[in-house]
Protein backbone atom coordinates (compact mmCIF):
# COMPACT_ATOMS: atom_id res chain seq x y z
CA UNK A 1 0.00 0.00 0.00
CA UNK A 2 1.35 3.44 -0.92
CA UNK A 3 1.70 6.31 1.56
CA UNK A 4 -1.11 8.12 -0.28
CA UNK A 5 -3.45 5.16 0.19
CA UNK A 6 -2.58 4.69 3.87
CA UNK A 7 -3.02 8.41 4.56
CA UNK A 8 -6.44 8.43 2.84
CA UNK A 9 -7.54 5.48 4.97
CA UNK A 10 -6.17 7.08 8.14
CA UNK A 11 -7.94 10.41 7.54
CA UNK A 12 -11.25 8.82 6.55
CA UNK A 13 -11.17 6.64 9.67
CA UNK A 14 -10.63 9.75 11.81
CA UNK A 15 -13.55 11.73 10.37
CA UNK A 16 -16.91 11.51 12.14
CA UNK A 17 -20.01 10.40 10.28
CA UNK A 18 -21.35 13.19 8.09
CA UNK A 19 -17.92 14.70 7.31
CA UNK A 20 -16.55 14.07 3.82
CA UNK A 21 -12.96 14.26 2.63
CA UNK A 22 -12.20 16.40 -0.43
CA UNK A 23 -8.72 15.28 -1.52
CA UNK A 24 -7.02 18.41 -2.84
CA UNK A 25 -5.16 17.14 -5.87
CA UNK A 26 -4.15 20.45 -7.50
CA UNK A 27 -0.56 20.43 -8.80
CA UNK A 28 -0.34 16.66 -8.28
CA UNK A 29 -0.12 14.21 -11.17
CA UNK A 30 -2.80 11.82 -12.38
CA UNK A 31 -0.79 8.87 -11.01
CA UNK A 32 -1.09 10.23 -7.46
CA UNK A 33 -4.84 10.77 -7.89
CA UNK A 34 -5.20 7.18 -9.11
CA UNK A 35 -3.48 5.91 -5.96
CA UNK A 36 -6.05 7.79 -3.87
CA UNK A 37 -8.82 6.52 -6.17
CA UNK A 38 -7.68 2.93 -5.63
CA UNK A 39 -7.98 3.52 -1.88
CA UNK A 40 -11.65 4.35 -2.42
CA UNK A 41 -11.45 8.17 -2.64
CA UNK A 42 -13.86 9.63 -5.20
CA UNK A 43 -14.00 13.37 -4.36
CA UNK A 44 -11.11 15.55 -5.52
CA UNK A 45 -10.53 19.31 -5.36
CA UNK A 46 -8.85 21.38 -8.07
CA UNK A 47 -8.31 25.13 -8.36
CA UNK A 48 -7.12 25.72 -11.94
CA UNK A 49 -9.57 25.24 -14.78
CA UNK A 50 -7.05 24.05 -17.39
CA UNK A 51 -5.58 21.47 -15.01
CA UNK A 52 -9.04 20.29 -14.00
CA UNK A 53 -10.03 19.90 -17.67
CA UNK A 54 -7.01 17.72 -18.35
CA UNK A 55 -7.57 15.51 -15.31
CA UNK A 56 -11.31 15.22 -15.90
CA UNK A 57 -10.66 13.95 -19.42
CA UNK A 58 -7.91 11.52 -18.35
CA UNK A 59 -9.30 9.98 -15.16
CA UNK A 60 -12.27 7.71 -14.28
CA UNK A 61 -15.73 9.09 -14.95
CA UNK A 62 -17.10 8.40 -11.46
CA UNK A 63 -14.80 10.99 -9.83
CA UNK A 64 -16.61 13.97 -8.32
CA UNK A 65 -14.64 17.10 -9.17
CA UNK A 66 -14.91 20.04 -6.78
CA UNK A 67 -13.59 23.45 -7.82
CA UNK A 68 -12.06 24.92 -4.66
CA UNK A 69 -10.10 27.96 -5.83
CA UNK A 70 -10.90 31.49 -6.94
CA UNK A 71 -12.95 31.06 -10.13
CA UNK A 72 -12.91 33.69 -12.87
CA UNK A 73 -16.27 34.29 -14.53
CA UNK A 74 -14.84 33.75 -18.02
CA UNK A 75 -13.69 30.24 -17.07
CA UNK A 76 -17.00 28.95 -15.66
CA UNK A 77 -18.21 27.65 -19.04
CA UNK A 78 -15.38 25.13 -19.26
CA UNK A 79 -16.27 23.25 -16.07
CA UNK A 80 -20.03 23.86 -15.97
CA UNK A 81 -20.97 20.58 -17.72
CA UNK A 82 -19.45 18.32 -15.07
CA UNK A 83 -18.25 20.08 -11.90
CA UNK A 84 -19.91 18.56 -8.82
CA UNK A 85 -19.50 21.53 -6.47
CA UNK A 86 -18.05 25.04 -6.74
CA UNK A 87 -16.75 25.93 -3.27
CA UNK A 88 -15.87 29.58 -3.64
CA UNK A 89 -18.66 31.82 -4.90
CA UNK A 90 -17.19 35.14 -3.84
CA UNK A 91 -19.31 37.67 -5.77
CA UNK A 92 -22.94 37.94 -6.95
CA UNK A 93 -21.59 38.27 -10.50
CA UNK A 94 -19.86 34.89 -10.30
CA UNK A 95 -23.02 33.17 -9.07
CA UNK A 96 -25.01 34.76 -11.90
CA UNK A 97 -22.48 33.45 -14.45
CA UNK A 98 -22.53 29.96 -12.91
CA UNK A 99 -26.32 30.01 -13.20
CA UNK A 100 -26.15 31.16 -16.82
CA UNK A 101 -23.74 28.37 -17.75
CA UNK A 102 -25.69 25.82 -15.71
CA UNK A 103 -28.86 26.62 -17.67
CA UNK A 104 -26.93 26.26 -20.93
CA UNK A 105 -25.88 22.77 -19.82
CA UNK A 106 -29.36 21.87 -18.60
CA UNK A 107 -28.24 21.49 -15.00
CA UNK A 108 -28.33 23.26 -11.66
CA UNK A 109 -24.76 23.58 -10.42
CA UNK A 110 -24.25 23.17 -6.64
CA UNK A 111 -22.31 26.07 -5.10
CA UNK A 112 -21.08 27.33 -1.75
CA UNK A 113 -20.97 30.97 -0.71
CA UNK A 114 -17.45 31.94 0.35
CA UNK A 115 -17.39 33.78 3.66
CA UNK A 116 -14.41 35.98 4.51
CA UNK A 117 -13.71 35.37 8.20
CA UNK A 118 -9.89 35.40 8.25
CA UNK A 119 -7.90 38.38 9.46
CA UNK A 120 -5.96 38.47 6.20
CA UNK A 121 -6.82 40.94 3.46
CA UNK A 122 -5.82 38.54 0.70
CA UNK A 123 -8.72 36.11 1.14
CA UNK A 124 -11.66 36.42 -1.24
CA UNK A 125 -15.29 36.21 -0.21
CA UNK A 126 -18.25 37.98 1.35
CA UNK A 127 -17.96 39.41 4.84
CA UNK A 128 -20.82 38.12 7.02
CA UNK A 129 -22.57 41.49 6.59
CA UNK A 130 -22.18 41.38 2.80
CA UNK A 131 -23.40 37.78 2.67
CA UNK A 132 -26.42 38.72 4.77
CA UNK A 133 -27.22 41.62 2.46
CA UNK A 134 -26.85 39.39 -0.61
CA UNK A 135 -29.11 36.67 0.78
CA UNK A 136 -31.69 39.17 2.01
CA UNK A 137 -31.79 40.79 -1.45
CA UNK A 138 -33.07 37.52 -2.90
CA UNK A 139 -31.72 37.88 -6.44
CA UNK A 140 -30.05 34.49 -6.06
CA UNK A 141 -33.51 32.88 -5.96
CA UNK A 142 -33.92 33.72 -9.66
CA UNK A 143 -30.62 32.09 -10.63
CA UNK A 144 -32.06 28.74 -11.63
CA UNK A 145 -28.86 27.26 -13.03
CA UNK A 146 -27.04 27.50 -9.68
CA UNK A 147 -28.01 26.12 -6.29
CA UNK A 148 -26.58 27.45 -3.03
CA UNK A 149 -25.83 24.42 -0.86
CA UNK A 150 -23.87 25.94 2.03
CA UNK A 151 -20.91 28.02 3.15
CA UNK A 152 -17.15 27.85 2.59
CA UNK A 153 -14.37 29.68 4.41
CA UNK A 154 -10.63 29.67 5.05
CA UNK A 155 -9.16 30.45 8.44
CA UNK A 156 -6.21 32.76 8.98
CA UNK A 157 -2.78 31.26 8.43
CA UNK A 158 -1.73 31.14 12.08
CA UNK A 159 -0.66 28.72 14.80
CA UNK A 160 -3.21 30.26 17.17
CA UNK A 161 -5.75 27.45 17.45
CA UNK A 162 -8.18 29.60 19.42
CA UNK A 163 -8.28 32.15 16.62
CA UNK A 164 -8.80 29.41 14.02
CA UNK A 165 -11.61 27.90 16.10
CA UNK A 166 -13.18 31.32 16.52
CA UNK A 167 -13.16 31.97 12.75
CA UNK A 168 -14.67 28.58 11.96
CA UNK A 169 -17.28 29.27 14.61
CA UNK A 170 -18.22 32.59 12.96
CA UNK A 171 -18.72 30.71 9.68
CA UNK A 172 -20.75 27.97 11.34
CA UNK A 173 -23.01 30.42 13.16
CA UNK A 174 -23.59 32.24 9.88
CA UNK A 175 -24.40 28.94 8.16
CA UNK A 176 -26.98 28.07 10.85
CA UNK A 177 -28.53 31.54 10.62
CA UNK A 178 -28.68 31.43 6.80
CA UNK A 179 -30.12 27.91 6.80
CA UNK A 180 -32.88 28.82 9.23
CA UNK A 181 -33.63 32.23 7.70
CA UNK A 182 -33.32 31.72 3.94
CA UNK A 183 -33.13 27.99 3.25
CA UNK A 184 -35.53 26.42 5.75
CA UNK A 185 -37.40 24.74 2.87
CA UNK A 186 -34.21 23.60 1.12
CA UNK A 187 -32.64 20.50 2.70
CA UNK A 188 -29.76 20.67 0.18
CA UNK A 189 -28.39 23.75 2.03
CA UNK A 190 -26.35 21.55 4.34
CA UNK A 191 -22.65 21.90 3.51
CA UNK A 192 -19.93 23.61 5.54
CA UNK A 193 -16.56 23.54 3.77
CA UNK A 194 -13.68 24.48 6.04
CA UNK A 195 -10.55 22.85 7.37
CA UNK A 196 -7.34 21.93 5.55
CA UNK A 197 -4.35 19.70 6.28
CA UNK A 198 -3.19 21.65 9.36
CA UNK A 199 -6.51 22.64 10.92
CA UNK A 200 -9.14 20.10 9.85
CA UNK A 201 -9.48 18.52 13.34
CA UNK A 202 -10.51 21.98 14.63
CA UNK A 203 -12.85 22.43 11.66
CA UNK A 204 -14.63 19.16 12.43
CA UNK A 205 -15.34 20.41 15.97
CA UNK A 206 -16.86 23.58 14.50
CA UNK A 207 -19.40 22.24 12.07
CA UNK A 208 -17.41 21.27 8.97
CA UNK A 209 -19.07 18.74 6.67
CA UNK A 210 -16.36 18.95 3.98
CA UNK A 211 -12.64 19.10 4.76
CA UNK A 212 -10.18 20.01 1.99
CA UNK A 213 -6.95 18.09 2.58
CA UNK A 214 -4.03 18.08 0.15
CA UNK A 215 -0.44 18.10 1.44
CA UNK A 216 -1.21 15.65 4.26
CA UNK A 217 -2.24 13.12 1.59
CA UNK A 218 -0.09 13.92 -1.43
CA UNK A 219 2.94 15.59 0.15
CA UNK A 220 4.14 19.01 -0.98
CA UNK A 221 2.79 20.31 -4.27
CA UNK A 222 4.67 19.67 -7.49
CA UNK A 223 4.59 23.06 -9.22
Amino acid sequence: MSSIQSEIQHICASLPEGVQLVAVSKFHPEEAIMQAYEAGQRVFGESHVQELQRKHDALPGDIEWHFIGHLQTNKVKYIAPYVSLIHAIDTPRLLAEVSRQGLKCGRRIPCLLQLHVAREETKFGFTPDEAEEFLRGGEWRQMEGAELCGIMCMASLTDDEEQIASEFDVAHQFFLHARDTYFSDQPSFCQCSWGMSDDYPIAVLHGATLVRIGSKIFGQRQY
